[in-house]
């Protein structure tokens, strides 16, 4: 009986998360609200609770944040991110101050303590790459000449997730400054000795794992990445950090095999991870953060409209270009949801989460319509701010005049009218 409900419970998520993938697609716009939705709606104090299934879920909740950070990792290569860090760290810097500092008075200001500033900073300062790439590819702006400004930045926030995480991961656990300073060496020596086997090896590691029968690569890739996973999570690393650098070591037709091989998996347990997290925040929580988490997005998306117009215009990008790259990188998404589920797990401060489900909630929603319509809305803003100089000036000057005549033509028609 316990094993009939649990399959009924776990069955019913899954087909009500297809179908709103679905209305999702039909609309053209992120799933990653719905998902959220769906978790608020059987989570405690939700219209139907889960019972049996809510274990599982947790635990394909810890796959799907594995397999997300895999992806993410195979869209890259070491020496694609060695270049991005050489050339766009300026851009990258100026994304960390612009983003993450208001995320860390917002959490000062209410209150919350240094720990939850560190972590509101990352759920405020990360934008949602996958939310980003599905809308750039719908708008069909692929092929732009901002494009590559805006994919450098997500690369740099990725790869700070590489330091930010363990980070994270050790101030969460209470642990001293020692045992952090021990975990966050331990995450960079593993992040540069994997950068560094990539860059020299990384063919010969993609010939290892490569394989024709998919099977077999399905089996290899998604075995190495979870228990390189569990072994950074043992050394008190976040799980997430190993499964981006499985990725990330991957190259060539292992990476592409791997990523067609995993995307339906990712995208699966990813709708699962989003769900869990709803299920552990409950509806009647949102209410009351919802104005801070609607400041807070207002306020992070006119700093990440900046950063992108900021980092198009050090590319020489054009007006437009310049308002079309900031406008796409406003969406946060799978990454804020990550680090906030961290904090909610260690049970830091009970106001994270529902802050972050409904700020995330906000910023999905408008995301893929500030980067549609970011570009137009400045265009028609400029246009009428001129119009209203020009017809200032306008007013301004002097009304023409007849031009004064000379004292000798005066004089002269004097004397015309007087003999007259």
């Amino acid at each position: 009986m316990h094993s009939a409900v649990f399959l009924i419970e776990f069955g019913a998520i899954i087909l009500a998360l297809g179908l709103l993938g679905r209305f999702a697609g039909r609309f053209r716009f992120s799933p990653i609200p719905l998902y959220l939705l769906a978790g608020l709606a059987f989570g405690e104090g939700g219209l139907l609770p889960l019972g049996t299934s809510e274990e599982f879920v947790a635990i394909g909740a810890e796959i799907g944040v594995i397999l997300l950070l895999l992806m993410l990792g195979l869209e890259y290569t070491a020496s694609d991110l060695v270049s991005n860090l050489k050339t766009q760290y300026p851009a990258g810097l100026v994304d960390m101050g612009l983003n993450a500092v208001p995320g860390a008075i917002a959490a000062l200001l209410m209150g919350w303590g240094p720990v939850a500033a560190v972590v509101l900073a990352g759920v405020t300062w990360i934008s949602s790459s996958g939310v980003i790439a599905k809308v750039l590819g719908d708008l069909g702006r692929l092929g732009n000449r901002e494009t590559p400004v805006i994919l450098s930045i997500l690369v740099l926030e990725d790869l700070a997730m590489a330091v930010y995480l363990p980070i994270i991961t050790a101030l969460l656990a209470g642990v001293g400054w020692a045992a952090g300073s021990l975990t966050l060496g331990i995450a960079l020596g593993a992040a540069g000795l994997v950068l560094f086997l990539a860059v020299r090896y990384g063919r010969l590691i993609s010939r290892f794992v490569s394989s024709d029968d998919p099977e077999k690569l399905l089996l290899v890739v998604l075995g190495l990445t979870i228990l390189v996973a569990g072994i950074a999570q043992q050394l008190q690393v976040s799980a997430a950090v190993g499964a981006f650098l499985v990725g990330i070591a991957l190259s060539g037709e292992a990476a592409e095999g791997a990523h067609s091989l995993l995307a339906p998996l990712r995208d699966l347990f990813a709708a699962v991870f989003f769900v869990f997290f709803g299920l552990h925040t409950d509806p009647a929580s949102i209410p009351p953060v919802l104005l801070p988490a609607l400041l807070l997005a207002v306020v992070t998306a006119c700093t990440k409209i900046a950063t992108g117009y900021w980092a198009a215009r050090r590319a020489k990008i054009s007006v437009k270009g310049r308002w079309r790259a900031g406008g796409a990188l406003v969406a946060r998404g799978e990454f804020s949801i990550v680090i906030a589920g961290l904090a909610v797990t260690a049970g830091i401060e009970p106001r994270l989460g529902p802050l972050a489900t409904a700020y995330v909630l906000i910023l999905v929603i408008v995301g893929p319509l500030t980067a549609r319509f970011a570009q137009p809305v400045a265009a028609g803003v400029s246009g009428l701010v001129s119009r209203r100089r020009e017809a200032a000036a306008t007013v301004a000057l002097p009304s023409p005049r007849e031009p004064e005549r000379s004292t000798e033509e005066s004089r002269d028609g004097q004397e015309t009218s007087g003999r007259s």
